[in-house]
């Protein structure tokens, strides 16, 4: 199967996996919310956040076993690509055992250290049953999910996330319905998410000739530790934002997030298959086309971001009060909070094509200072910020956490990898400006008001004004695209127009 076809395969699993994950995103905790109350709701979000913490102790070892990979995957070198995975699953072996005490520690102490009202007992069993799933993916399926991803072939994990998916919604939905408590609600998730590496594990046997018994006297993962300073800055701007506030404020605060985390994975899944292709040319040394290609991901996954983040600007107040139409513990409709959680996950997505060129060229020890100053940047500010400002505080660490990272990673793509010129990038980023700006500019303007409002709070209301919003921001995207990156944009209308042809 061709580059090309492995991509769009790749991307369009992917795609879907992440549409399902926001469709049911939206299903089950709305149901929770209703049939449980935000504080339950709260309490499941902020347990699985505690739970990914363990994810902290990868340490990075994920990522770098993904770029040892791709050398012996591009030579079919079938001995080392066995090394590789044999050394990557006794890792993750040992992260599954370490994940069993963890989980009893975590079911002793966090019941005291919640700021929430349920007993020892609830909250305890609660942990017990949502960290089944994470065990079996620690024990059987990261290393599996990290070859197949690496050999451009992870629409199989896609594909299975996708299924488990459904049939979680589904059998949830019927607990839920038949008066289930939330305990057997989240066991039955639990091992229903259990599947996925089983099958993960029974595609790979069936399909690599890898040897589990291969014997190696020089540890095959040459730069095994040198990711943790990237991963301490993944896990902390990614998880933050709910620890601090279960810790420092309530527990209500933490469903917040659903909105904009649902968006950013959908920017997310356009780059699954990417980092694997770039890994390819670069371990052929094809650098003049991992630049061309380079060239093209940085103006579609820039594009792309402002305009998926540009209309969540402007309709996510609007979907809160949809949302949380009947629930009335807790005053969701937080605008300040709204605008500056969006550009902290704009932010994410706008720094993954520097952040791939990195991984892909394995520079880990030569940029973890740069992460590790985001981490810090993060916690600081936030757990600064929270007791005064609360939610607003929390997401202003990140949005300033991410604006650093995403400078720093792209200067220094420029100057030691791809070569990739820095005023590129400082164009790229004031045509995102403009476009948010002039957006924005368009909707406040008071003759256009009337335009922008819902007439009432329904969901067919928000779909109105979602598409009129849609619509004005693809016409300014456009406009202001034309003027800035015209051959882009005509080369992109002329193989628009040659697939439909064909």
């Amino acid at each position: 199967m061709e580059r090309k076809k492995r991509l769009a395969l790749n991307t369009s699993t992917s795609l879907l996996f992440q549409v399902v994950t926001i469709i049911c995103g939206f299903i089950l905790p709305r149901l929770i919310l209703k049939s449980f109350g935000s504080e339950v709701n709260g309490l499941v979000n902020s347990i699985s956040q505690f739970l990914a913490i363990i994810s902290f102790l990868e340490l990075g070892v994920g990522a770098v076993i993904q770029s040892s990979l791709y050398k012996p995957l591009a030579e079919k070198d079938n001995e080392q690509i066995s090394r590789v995975i044999v050394s990557g699953q006794k890792f993750f072996s040992k992260l599954a055992r370490i994940l069993l005490v963890y989980v009893v520690i975590l079911m002793v102490c966090y019941p005291f250290v919640a700021n929430q009202k349920f007993g020892f007992i609830y909250t305890a069993t609660m942990i017990g049953v949502i960290s089944i799933s994470s065990f079996a993916q620690y024990y059987f399926g990261i290393i599996n999910s990290l070859l197949l991803t690496a050999d451009q072939k992870g629409y199989v994990s896609y594909i299975s996330q996708t299924i488990t998916l459904i049939m979680n919604t589904a059998a949830c939905f019927i607990l839920i319905k038949l008066g289930a408590g939330i305990h057997i609600v989240k066991l039955v998730t639990s091992l229903i998410y259990a599947l996925r590496p089983l099958v993960l594990a029974i595609y790979v046997k069936r399909h690599y000739d890898l040897n589990w018994n291969i014997k190696y006297t020089e540890e095959p993962i040459k730069q095994k530790w040198n990711g943790v300073a990237q991963h301490v800055s993944a896990v902390v701007l990614d998880g933050t934002d709910n620890i601090i506030l279960t810790i420092f404020s309530n527990l209500k605060d933490v469903s917040y997030s659903i909105v904009t985390s649902g968006v950013k994975q959908l920017l997310l899944s356009m780059t699954n298959g990417i980092q694997a292709l770039m890994g390819e040319m670069w371990a052929k040394q094809e650098f003049d086309e991992l630049r061309e290609f380079f060239g093209w991901i940085e103006w579609i996954l820039h594009t792309g971001t402002i305009l998926v983040f540009g209309i969540t600007s402007a309709l996510i107040i609007p979907f809160v009060e949809v949302y949380t139409k009947g629930v009335s513990d807790v005053n969701y409709v937080q605008p300040l909070f709204a605008i500056l959680i969006v550009a902290a996950n704009a932010g994410h997505c706008l720094r993954l094509p520097y952040n791939i060129i990195i991984l892909v060229g394995g520079h880990y020890k030569q940029t973890q200072n740069n992460y590790l100053i985001a981490a810090a940047l993060n916690i600081i500010i936030s757990v600064v910020a929270v007791r005064a400002l609360g939610l607003v505080g929390v997401a202003l660490g990140t949005v300033i956490a991410m604006f650093y990272q995403t400078v720093w990673m792209a200067w220094y793509d420029s100057k030691n990898l791809i070569k990739w010129p820095f005023k590129k990038f400082l164009r790229q980023i004031f045509v995102d400006g403009l476009i948010v700006v002039v957006l924005h500019l368009f909707i406040n303007l008071s003759f256009m008001k009337i335009w922008f409002e819902m007439k009432s709070v329904t969901y067919i209301s928000w779909v109105i004004l979602a598409v009129k919003i849609s619509i004005l921001v693809m016409i300014i995207s456009m406009t202001i695209n034309t003027i800035f990156y015209r051959t882009h944009i005509r080369s992109a209308i002329e193989k628009s127009i040659n697939k439909i042809k064909k």
